[in-house]
């Protein structure tokens, strides 16, 4: 007589609170690594009169907002998609782009 250990469709029930936990924290080093990544380029992108603020990142998206001399500057969106995003992206490939809002 075969006994069968396991079910064949066997039902996980993952620990959600270890889980949540965990991808909480996770989600706290990419934000301080973006951080990081964003206080380096800041001198640049302040060298022109502008700034830049990281606002979140959510689902492999970086949302920032660039201010001073940055609103309604043309090269503004060339400066974030050519500069920081790439910059980003050689450090964190799981980012899949930065977006401006």
């Amino acid at each position: 007589m075969e006994t069968n250990p396991m079910p064949e469709n066997p039902v996980l029930q993952p620990d959600s609170k270890i889980d949540a936990e965990q991808e909480r924290v996770a989600d706290d080093v990419l934000f301080r690594r973006v951080d990081e990544i964003i206080a380096e380029v800041r001198p640049f992108i302040q060298s022109d009169g502008g700034d830049i603020e990281l606002l979140k990142v959510e689902d492999s998206v970086v949302y920032v907002r660039l201010t001073g001399a940055c609103v309604g500057c043309p090269s503004s969106m060339i400066t974030l998609k050519q500069g920081v995003e790439v910059r980003i992206k050689e450090e964190l490939p799981q980012i899949e782009s930065v977006e401006m809002v």
